[in-house]
């Protein structure tokens, strides 16, 4: 059961909200898959040290990462509402006055470098200079905060509403939220005992497609995209991490991440031949740059859920075998370079070839 509707469940004038949200979901996709990955290797290289691309043993469900922190990857937590957050979500997403994206609050937040003429307007999704005030609040701790300007009404106008957003729900009652979901428990986390309530705790960050214990940042992702599913609406929580060197994006489709990764020769032929297209082509639109005699290109990989991650059809209680998996490698795409508009992604194997 979802715990959002789609378009077809949906009054016209919130299909037209949903579709203005899409399309601009599209554009901060490009943006932000630019500053996660395309800037922090122009910042590895910029300070002479090499890109640690990512291995793709580390793209499997339940892999692995190194734990290195890599300081010239940015790092960022960005949550992207289709509607707004009520105010009773307060309790555990703090967004209050104090973190609001006025003139007043981000001046006296000393370490962003606002410009003179800053203009109050540029927290709207539609201005001109949008970017520009999201590219440089990015780096801030903590979260920044996309929602539908509630004193919009029919116009659906979005805003980057708080920044310095802090998630404070914590990682027992997420997964308690999930686990009730999937039917793993009735009522309570502990209630058939406390290695049950490990598993099933682990099981929430697998679901996810983050290994325990991860960084601050991606768990708060993982318990905001959990917390954020009592809203009946979509959203969409980006994150990036130092140790993962990759965008983490998770929406009412799921889990993917997007590398950077390099392709050889042969490899960027197979693909130009499966795709019927131009060599010439494929470099121009989808490779980022050259190292040595292999390309640089963009490698999505976008995660399905298993059975066990699925709630049951016949709706009753079962139990969790730690053991099984509860995600499998959807699909994987080669992505066009961000901002290159006519170029599809192009499906390939690569995980496990």
């Amino acid at each position: 059961m979802a715990f959002w509707s789609v378009r077809e469940e949906l009054s016209r004038v919130s299909r037209l909200r949903r579709s203005y949200y899409e399309l601009l979901r599209d554009d901060l996709d490009q943006f932000i898959l630019d500053y996660a990955l395309v800037n922090s290797y122009q910042r590895f290289l910029n300070n002479g040290v090499p890109y640690p691309f990512v291995e793709k043993r580390e793209l499997k469900p339940r892999a692995r990462i190194p734990g290195i922190e890599h300081k010239y990857q940015n790092t960022f937590l960005v949550i992207f509402v289709e509607d707004t957050v009520p105010a009773r979500f307060k309790k555990y997403i703090r967004f209050f006055n104090l973190n609001r994206t006025t003139k007043t609050n981000l001046i006296q937040s000393k370490e962003l470098p606002l410009p003179d003429n800053f203009d109050r307007n540029q927290k709207y999704i539609d201005s001109a200079h949008f970017y520009d005030l999201i590219k440089m609040l990015l780096p801030v701790d903590y979260a920044l905060l996309i929602q539908r300007d509630p004193g919009s009404h029919l116009t659906n106008r979005y805003m980057l509403s708080h920044f310095h957003v802090r998630i404070d729900w914590p990682i027992a009652e997420a997964a308690e939220n999930l686990a009730q979901s999937l039917r793993y428990i009735s009522k309570d986390l502990y209630e058939k005992g406390d290695q049950y309530a490990e598993t099933a705790q682990k099981k929430f960050f697998e679901y996810y497609g983050v290994p325990v214990m991860v960084g601050g940042r991606r768990t708060a992702a993982i318990v905001a995209a959990q917390y954020l599913k009592q809203i009946p609406c979509i959203s969409t929580v980006y994150v990036g991490s130092s140790e993962a060197r990759a965008l983490i994006r998770i929406s009412e489709r799921g889990a993917s991440k997007s590398i950077l990764t390099l392709l050889t020769e042969a490899e960027i032929l197979q693909v130009c031949n499966n795709h019927s297209m131009a060599l010439p082509t494929f470099n121009r639109n989808y490779v980022i740059t050259r190292e040595g005699n292999r390309s640089v290109c963009i490698l999505q990989v976008s995660y399905a859920y298993t059975n066990y991650a699925r709630p049951p059809d016949d709706g009753k209680l079962r139990e969790i075998n730690p053991d099984v998996n509860w995600l499998t490698v959807g699909q994987e795409h080669i992505l066009p370079k961000p901002h290159v508009f006519k170029y599809p992604p192009l499906p390939v194997s690569l995980i496990y070839s």
